[in-house]
């Protein structure tokens, strides 16, 4: 018989509903068997509206059911770390809604867990899993723009309901750990290891105690610069360049784009402009399908490879955090 991955939902949330549930149910070698929420009548109904049959039961429920090999979490970025830890503790695999944790403490903490348990842990930046940028990568080492100057990254929404977790500081909100991660984890993506954070700028909702905007500067080991943006009070934009010494390479919808969306990569140079038409891909799917493909394998060896990035990540988090020169929000500022 073909092996399947039995998964449990650990949170109702609406990335979940939307995007998560249906490429589970649309990979052959996963399928889910239970769903947890902190209100039981919300596990229920998304247990029901599932359409597999899966059980609605309590978060240690889920955890210790034999019928769970590997837990999605879902739950508010401040939740993650704990539930994280107690599926890897229960022997679960886990695929975690990014950020991993809200330090870089916590996500180093859980990479080595993982280790020593032998179990896959993934963060669940599915943008990483689309070509397009695989193509990007291709085209930067065959030197098509020449050498690589800097990188400008956007990720931008506009603002959300005022009930909106994301503006709740006691949950991990904040315009940096939903948004600013995005860019921060393409910067790692495209320009390596060892960045290190120039020069930042947070604007902070008062009332709220959270950020709502912010630019990062970051730079290279070998001088490359990245100008990092993002918010909640943007009209949207997902997006990066990356300019070289001949050229600008640029992709649009970069970070969340449709699965119907053909990515076009667009490279410029003075007197010279071409396009390159991708096929569409669901990166959603290509997410999911990896990381079943990994808990399956069993013991986990590209574990280490897989927890570099989350790590260095986290840290980029946390030097922002420490450093950055923090502004008033504007419509603050008008009252």
């Amino acid at each position: 018989m073909t092996p399947v991955l039995r998964v449990g939902l650990l949170g109702c949330s609406s990335i979940a509903r939307r995007r998560t549930l249906p490429a589970l149910r649309a990979t052959p070698a996963a399928a889910v068997t239970a769903v947890a929420a902190r209100d039981p009548r919300r596990a229920e109904a998304f247990a029901a509206e599932s359409g597999t049959g899966a059980a609605a039961l309590t978060y240690e429920q889920l955890l210790a059911a034999d019928d769970v090999d590997a837990v999605y979490v879902s739950l508010p970025n401040s939740e993650h770390h704990r539930w994280a830890e107690a599926a890897l503790l229960a022997g679960k695999h886990v695929l975690c809604e990014k950020p991993m944790t809200t330090t870089a403490a916590a996500t180093t903490a859980l990479t080595r867990l993982a280790a020593e348990r032998g179990l896959v842990l993934r963060e669940n930046f599915t943008f990483l899993h689309h070509p397009q940028h695989a193509r990007v990568q291709r085209l930067l080492a065959d030197g098509r723009i020449g050498a690589p100057r800097t990188l400008t990254a956007e990720f931008c929404i506009p603002p959300l309901p005022g009930t909106d977790i994301r503006y709740r500081a006691d949950l991990g909100g904040g315009a940096l750990l939903d948004a600013g991660v995005y860019p921060l984890r393409l910067a790692r993506l495209l320009l390596g290891p060892g960045l290190a954070v120039a020069g930042a700028t947070l604007r902070v909702d008062k009332a709220r105690d959270v950020d709502v905007a912010g630019l990062v500067l970051l730079v290279s080991p070998d001088g490359v610069f990245a100008s990092l943006g993002f918010g909640f009070q943007h009209g949207y934009r997902s997006r990066y360049a990356v300019h070289g010494a001949t050229g600008t390479l640029t992709a649009d919808k970069a970070f969340t784009p449709p699965a119907t969306w053909q990515p076009v990569l667009r490279v410029e140079e003075q007197d010279h402009t071409e396009e390159h038409t991708l096929p569409a891909a669901d990166q959603f799917a290509l997410a999911v399908a990896a990381f079943t493909t990994a808990a399956l394998a069993g013991p986990d060896p590209t574990g280490a490879a897989t927890a570099a990035p989350c790590t260095d990540t986290a840290r980029l988090v946390d030097e922002v955090l420490a450093t950055a020169v923090r502004v008033p929000d504007h419509e603050e500022l008008r009252r």
